[in-house]
């Protein structure tokens, strides 16, 4: 029996590591929105854990899709409309709303299809949607003055809630720990993959918000793990004047609550300036 050539055995392995690579490429293409979006079914904790009032609030976006939320309510004539990240459900961010119940605002946060107790299947197309039936409801049903909205998004809610803000003309933007765009992420993410190519989700945050006519605040951290710190900056960027920046400390996911009285100062500051909180 002859021995197999050290070269052949090279091709053999190359020619396996080019399959397997080629197989990760289509999982990558076809399982695309299980890499995006991790909702979670189950409410686990409400407002009233925290000692606040709610209402449990369903809607319809445009196609028809029933969607589910929180209005709590607080002596004010402005509202918070809270476009969440990517995975979970509203009930993993009573900490934000504890935050905004204390800065004086109504919030009004709701999960996107698919997510929490909120019907049908998640996509970017959707997302729009259920943002903008939000909005509907707080304008049509809750009687709120559009300059009297803000509308808040954090990571992936960044971009649906800049898509909402280049469509409405709302009384302020703020959005958190954002990208200018799911391929850019996913570019520095997966640097090994041929990302730009495989995107099939854009999301494109910088993109939106050059369209935005409202003031707007950025805010990111230098220590955010998921988001780098320079995409943030390249939405700011982006943005039209009037536009703040508020640097945190901290990571991705907590990085709110761990910079504390700044971040809540710099909110109050921004909302101040520009609503007269």
């Amino acid at each position: 029996m002859r021995k197999p050539r050290p070269m052949n055995i090279f091709i053999a392995v190359a020619a396996s590591a080019a399959g397997l690579y080629v197989l990760l490429l289509l999982f990558i293409f076809v399982f695309q929105a299980n890499l995006i979006y991790f909702p979670t079914g189950r409410i686990h904790h409400t407002p009233g854990d925290i000692g606040l009032s709610y209402d449990a609030v369903t809607f319809r976006a445009a196609d028809g899709v029933s969607l589910t939320g929180w209005f709590i309510p607080a002596r004010s004539d402005m509202v918070v409309l809270f476009c969440h990240g990517n995975a979970g459900n509203i009930s993993d961010r009573l900490d934000s709303i504890k935050i905004f119940h204390h800065l004086g605002l109504n919030t009004f946060i709701f999960d996107y299809r698919g997510f929490g107790r909120s019907e049908g299947r998640i996509s970017e197309q959707g997302s729009y949607l259920d943002a903008e039936a939000a909005w509907n409801y707080l304008v049509q049903e809750r009687g709120f003055a559009p300059e009297r909205i803000i509308i808040f998004g954090r990571s992936l809610g960044g971009a649906v809630a800049t898509h909402l803000g280049m469509t409405r003309v709302a009384g302020a933007l703020v959005i958190e720990s954002t990208f200018t765009s799911i391929p850019d992420l996913g570019a520095r993410l997966y640097p090994l993959f041929p990302v730009r190519l495989l995107a099939r989700f854009s999301y494109r945050t910088s993109d939106y918000i050059a369209r935005v006519r409202c003031p707007v605040l950025v805010v990111h951290s230098p220590e955010d793990d998921i988001v780098p710190y320079d995409l943030g900056m390249k939405v700011y960027q982006a943005a039209n004047e009037p536009k703040e920046f508020l640097e945190i400390a901290g990571d991705h996911n907590s990085g709110f609550l761990l910079s504390g009285a700044r971040y809540v100062r710099g909110l109050k500051a921004f909302i101040n300036k520009y609503l007269q909180l």
